[in-house]
């Protein structure tokens, strides 16, 4: 019999878009807030902390807004920040029903670092920063001690801060930090434009350029490369980023024009070093990704869209207007958007054979 590799490759790419359409199960709703949802935070609760779910879920937005749901999502619980009724929350970072992070995007002292460990019930406010430039774009936390914050270029290069106890944040050191391009900058626009998966730390840029900048040791020092995704205008690059092991996967486009399909999706296998636009696009600009279950899935304005090749493939699963997305256990994504919008829905576990020729370590994390 006649063996063709490259035919088996597809065949098994079909297969698992076949698979996950059929097997994708989802519920639209909304929180019950008059707020634009750019964060979203799912963690297993552990212990006796009080709830009629396994998991809590925390979402973050404009106003102010920051929700809490014990329950899956059948009930919401408004927690307010004090001093904080005007900032833009667009990242918050859950370790169960107590302990989160969240951060405000905006100029200077606008941009916070807020803690609780009671479920909201009292904040620290952890940082702020009033120096020129210093814009908070992203969080990204690996444990309850161990977080990174991402800011917009501070006197010429990009600003990544850190706290190893959960309590001091600090700037890494940006002698080993390449210089940011004139206008380069990152985008806020989900929280989810720094990953961090054991050593290495990634964030990904815009404007002039559509980069990635890796580091291999936990921000000391850093390498950066250039991505196919649109570029060229201060709405363009890369708007999310997403790692598991050495696969990564950048989304992006033009936020002003969100229904470009073209250059909005670019992959890596080999850790950030060479990347490729996908060979199917998503459905236009998208603002979030994640890797869980062994699928890649991204949210945006025009739609949701799912991949289970690691960003080479995109099927277009909904058009429902999102700001970003988070995995929860069990192959679950929660996505949340404007209006108070909460989505939730269920990707399938894949096992490596349906994989597009990426043998190796295929856990249901990020």
């Amino acid at each position: 019999m006649f063996y063709n590799p490259a035919v088996r490759t597809l065949v098994v790419s079909l297969l698992a878009f076949a698979f996950f359409h059929s097997a994708l199960v989802s519920q639209l709703g909304t929180t019950g807030v008059d707020a634009n949802l750019r964060g979203v935070s799912v963690s297993k609760i552990n212990g006796s902390q009080t709830s009629t779910g396994k998991y809590a879920v925390w979402a973050s937005g404009t106003k102010g807004t920051v929700l809490r749901s014990l329950d899956e999502g059948k009930s919401w619980q408004q927690i307010k920040i004090s001093g904080a009724g005007d900032l833009d929350f667009r990242d918050i970072e859950s370790f169960g029903a107590a302990l989160a992070y969240a951060m405000s995007s905006g100029d200077g002292g606008k941009s916070r670092i807020y803690k609780t460990t009671d479920g909201g019930e009292s904040w620290t406010l952890q940082y702020t920063d009033k120096r020129a430039g210093f814009f908070l774009d992203s969080l990204a936390c690996d444990s309850t001690t161990h977080c990174f914050g991402l800011s917009d270029p501070v006197d010429g290069k990009f600003l990544i801060l850190s706290t190893g106890d959960g309590q001091h944040w600090t700037d890494l050191p940006r002698d080993k930090m390449p210089a940011a391009l004139p206008t380069e900058g990152a985008f806020a626009a989900s929280g989810t434009s720094i990953a961090v998966c054991n050593n290495d730390v990634y964030f990904g840029t815009g404007g002039p350029a559509a980069r990635v900048f890796h580091s291999n040791d936990r921000g000391r020092s850093w390498a950066v490369f250039e991505t196919p995704v649109v570029s060229g205008n201060a709405s363009s690059g890369i708007f999310s980023i997403a790692c598991h092991g050495r696969h990564l996967v950048a989304v992006g486009g033009d936020y002003r024009n969100p229904d470009r399909a073209t250059g909005v999706a670019a992959y890596s296998s080999d850790q950030g070093q060479t990347w490729h636009l996908a060979d199917k696009q998503p459905g236009g600009y998208r603002s979030s990704v994640h890797i869980a279950s062994g699928v890649a899935f991204a949210v945006g304005p025009k739609g949701e869209d799912s991949s289970p090749d690691y960003g080479a493939n995109w099927k277009l699963t909904d058009n429902v207007n999102l700001n970003a997305a988070a995995p929860a256990p069990g192959g679950i994504v929660w996505a949340v958007g404007p209006g108070g919008t909460v989505k939730r829905f269920q990707l399938p576990v894949l096992d490596s054979s349906q994989h597009r020729g990426q043998p190796g370590n295929h856990d249901s994390s990020e």
